[in-house]
């Protein structure tokens, strides 16, 4: 179902979608953080990104068995539709089914086309868990971010496409707000130097980490499109590559010994498995928090894509937005972190790049409202048309999107 005009109200579906999303999406990200603070018998805390990055996966998988769920429920309704119609007296019923999520993809199917990008989402996931245990939840889920800047850049180095200035403006703030919460972070976030190290340390990891989703999801717009997936099918083999990939190569990352920093077992492995469920055997409430990561993914995944469909993209990246301000004050009310309030402007020049970049709101408004009034009364307007990639038509043209 598309999205409604300007002030159609929303059905309880979407409100019920919505709320599951920014929900679950925000308990996503606190789970993990939590489960990053929990302590075993003898006072260890449950330091185990990749365990954590396996659970995740186990999490997007059942994005699968949504989706056949999802498909197998459509086939009844339309079988249980052309039943009827026969009993009505149609000697020929024709089954018809136009839905993205039960249609066929135009080309065969390979699932292994989902390696790469599951490849980028074990390296990424891997890469923000070990930041997550090293900076602020809402940190963390504000450097996320940067995902905008290097996708962009990414397209225009490989799928050659042409950013309008609009899009390079909403690229900017975002840079600007990064620099704005991290260094936020490091002078007014931590006490000690010890803290700072970490921080900065985890900070780069996250960021590092959009990289490779840039990566992924350059590579899924070049090679996955033409297959016209259901995005359900999608996230789910993907997290099925996931969690096998991860899982095989947990066993030699126990071999492997890494600096302090980046391991809080007792031999300093790169991961140790068998501590994580000896730490799990210690305290239950780590199967909870892990649990709670396993339950958020598929949730929030799963309302996720269903807002795109029953509202829109823009919608999606809007309501993303909003788990940020949710993680914060859920972070500020348990102890968990201090308040920054330079912070706050780093989030707004945030906010405010991906509603320039994703041309929400602002522009639509400039274009529908503001230029056009320029354009009458004589003022040149054509360095804005440019900016946004729109050719005049005529001496005073109609601003469209």
């Amino acid at each position: 179902m598309a999205e409604g005009g300007a002030g159609t109200p929303l059905t309880v579906v979407q409100l019920v979608l919505i709320v599951i999303m920014v929900t679950f999406g925000s308990i996503n990200t606190i789970a993990g953080k939590w489960v990053d603070r929990l302590k075993d018998n003898e006072g260890r805390t449950f330091h185990h990104p990749f365990v954590q990055a396996v659970v995740m996966f186990i999490g997007q998988s059942l994005c699968l068995v949504a989706y056949f769920i999802t498909l197998l429920y459509r086939k009844y309704k339309q079988r249980k539709s052309a039943t009827q119609e026969l009993n009505q007296g149609d000697d020929y019923v024709r089954l018809v089914d136009n839905d993205a999520e039960t249609r066929q993809p135009t080309l065969r199917l390979n699932p292994f086309v989902f390696l790469p990008p599951a490849v980028c989402d074990i390296i990424s996931s891997s890469l923000m868990y070990i930041g997550l245990t090293l900076t602020h939840a809402s940190t963390y889920q504000m450097l996320r971010g940067a995902v905008i800047v290097f996708t962009g850049l990414l397209s225009v180095a490989f799928l050659k496409k042409v950013l309008h200035g609009y899009k390079w403006l909403g690229m900017g703030f975002v840079t600007l707000g990064l620099i704005v919460v991290g260094v936020a972070e490091i002078v007014f976030g931590t006490d000690s130097k010890s803290d700072v190290n970490g921080v900065i340390t985890g900070d780069l990891l996250v960021i590092m980490a959009q990289v490779i989703v840039s990566i992924q999801m350059v590579y899924e717009e070049k090679f996955l499109n033409k297959y016209d997936v259901p995005a359900l099918l999608a996230v789910g083999l993907e997290g099925i590559f996931g969690m096998i990939i991860l899982s095989v190569a947990i066993i030699p990352m126990y071999f492997i010994y890494v600096p302090s920093t980046f391991s809080h077992n007792p031999l300093n492995r790169l991961e140790d498995p068998l501590f994580a469920f000896k730490q799990m055997g210690e305290n239950t409430t780590i199967i909870v928090a892990l649990s709670g990561t396993i339950l958020s993914m598929a949730l929030f995944n799963f309302a996720g894509i269903s807002v795109t469909k029953e509202l829109s993209a823009t919608t999606r990246k809007v309501l993303d937005s909003v788990r940020t301000p949710v993680i914060w004050i859920v972070c500020l009310s348990l102890g968990w972190q201090r308040f920054v309030g330079l912070q706050v402007l780093g989030f707004a020049f945030l906010l405010l790049g991906m509603f320039v970049y994703n041309d929400i709101a602002i522009g639509p408004w400039i274009r529908q409202s503001l230029l056009p009034t320029m354009a009458s009364r004589g003022y040149s307007i054509g360095c804005c048309l440019s900016f946004y990639g729109i050719e005049r038509r005529d001496s005073l043209p109609t601003i469209t999107e």
